[in-house]
């Protein structure tokens, strides 16, 4: 019972913040593990809705956003649906320290079945604050996906350079492409359009409000 009420309160708080915390201290970091290990799965739920940043406008699906607090609770989430709750405060401490001051940017596609493409197409993304110059990632990174897209599955790993041959002539249904933006870059309660677009052209946006994440 206790286990319950601390995870609902950490919720809570993170819930009630009014921007993305640029840097972690011990406490933000309990904080990202508990909510990652709850085993109430709504609370889970709740806590990833502001990140996740609907488009729907072929062939974009939506946006996942990964700030410095949320990328410990993915970790700790990730590990917890295996069963491995060993993931604490030090463990996490040691990938924050070692992990780049970074705002990531997952864009998560769906293509036409009867593409013939063999690598992931070389899409673009940045982030635009209205009345300032675009911001541009550090890095792209892209992720292949020759079958269908697992609900609930752990974010991809990017693959760079996204040019992947498949295996056995199978189609290549979708991707993900990953984008880091330097964290120190970003108004941490700013309001920011993030923009896809390909040679050029753009293909969708969606804003994304930090002040609602952590």
């Amino acid at each position: 019972m206790t286990r319950v009420w601390v995870t609902v309160g950490l919720l809570g708080t993170q819930l009630t913040m009014q921007a993305m915390q640029v840097s972690l201290d011990p406490r933000a970091v309990s904080e990202a593990v508990a909510i990652g290990q709850s085993r109430i799965a709504r609370d889970r739920t709740r806590f990833h809705e502001p990140y996740r940043l609907a488009i729907n406008k072929p062939p974009v699906d939506f946006v996942e956003v990964v700030t410095p607090f949320r990328r410990v609770e993915l970790v700790a989430e990730s590990r917890a649906q295996i069963g491995d709750r060993s993931f604490g405060q030090r463990q996490a401490l040691e990938l924050v320290s070692s992990a780049p001051p970074d705002l990531e940017i997952q864009v998560e596609l769906t293509f036409h079945p009867q593409n013939s493409y063999v690598g992931v197409p070389d899409y673009a993304v940045s982030l635009i604050e209205p009345g300032t110059e675009p911001l541009r990632p550090l890095t792209v990174e892209r992720t292949p996906r020759y079958g269908p897209r697992v609900q609930g599955a752990p974010l991809p790993l990017p693959v760079p350079g996204g040019l992947v041959i498949p295996r056995n002539s199978q189609p290549l249904l979708g991707a993900t492409v990953s984008a880091r933006f330097d964290v120190r870059l970003v108004k941490p309660a700013g309001q920011y359009d993030v923009v896809i677009g390909e040679s050029g052209k753009e293909l969708a946006r969606v804003r994304a409000s930090l002040e609602k994440m952590r």
